[in-house]
């Protein structure tokens, strides 16, 4: 009878880099795992991205809600799931301690390739680019010692390429502004899919600004006064809303729940895209 193959070797590895995996930016990325790959704690997800033009690869709800901060955050302009640290060996000296026996096939003993949730490229004001590393992990887990080791071996990993590296858990995601950004977030991605041009959009979009600046109405009458008065499909107004607030030319409480049956005109400042600055890497 012949051996069963192990699920991990060198031959295994050689296929994912000649693949592509882990290597490109932005829409050519390609993570080192994807939801193919392995089981995940919680729901995986496969979200096209705003920035990046791809889908990405969520191994865990709590990847995907950070996700959506990153994407409503202004400054980031590429998002790096499941970055491998190929180049682990030659780039981190300082290794003897480390109990990388942990991180090993249990049939071929060769070593996983480990890899970070999150790298993360921004761009300030001035146009300067930096990145930022983020291992996403739920609080529990900073109670086992191979989720620790694992944690070392990446904060030595980024601390010798001389980038922000740090740890974030489900006590760090503000939980209403993550759900308001996935609630909108297939908006930037639909009004081709629905048939609009982009002239078509910016005529939905004024008109129903000026239905807002001019009407203090919870905003689901408005709304609906709004598919009435075009004669657009019903949903079509709830959508352009979303557009608007996604494109953060509408700006509303993104860290209550959005409930256009209480959310009021009046509460909503027309910004006309000025952008909100989200910190999600600091």
């Amino acid at each position: 009878m012949a051996k069963k193959s192990p699920k991990w070797n060198e031959r295994k590895k050689q296929e994912f880099i000649l693949s592509g995996r882990g290597q490109g930016t932005g829409k050519d990325y390609k993570p080192w795992i994807t939801i193919q790959d392995f089981s995940s704690q919680g729901r995986a997800s496969r979200v096209y991205g705003w920035k990046t033009k791809r889908i990405h690869h969520l191994l865990t709800d709590l990847q995907t809600k950070y996700f959506y901060l990153l994407e409503w955050t202004d400054s980031v302009i590429d998002i790096r799931e499941q970055y491998p640290l190929l180049d682990f060996d030659a780039v981190v000296k300082d290794k003897e301690d480390l109990n990388l026996t942990l991180f090993c096939d249990k049939e071929s003993h060769i070593p996983y390739v480990i890899s970070t949730t999150f790298l993360v490229t921004c761009r300030n004001k001035s146009g300067d680019i930096r990145y930022a590393a983020r291992s996403l992990k739920v609080s529990s887990e900073l109670e086992k010692k191979t989720s620790l080791e694992k944690l070392e071996i990446e904060r030595r990993y980024w601390q010798e390429k001389g980038i922000n590296w740090g740890v974030v858990t489900q006590k760090e995601i503000p939980n209403a502004l993550s759900r308001n950004i996935e609630w909108i977030h297939s908006s930037l991605l639909d009004f081709e899919n629905r048939g609009f041009t982009h002239v078509e959009m910016q005529f939905m979009c004024n008109a129903l600004i000026d239905k807002i600046e001019k009407n203090i109405k919870v905003m689901r009458e408005i709304i609906c006064e709004y598919d009435e008065e075009f004669n657009f499909e019903a949903g079509t107004g709830l959508f352009i809303f979303k557009y608007l607030i996604a494109t953060k030319q509408l700006k509303v409480d993104m860290n209550k729940k959005i409930d256009i049956n209480k959310l009021i005109s009046a509460d909503i400042l027309i910004t006309y895209g000025e952008g909100e600055r989200l910190n999600a890497t600091s």
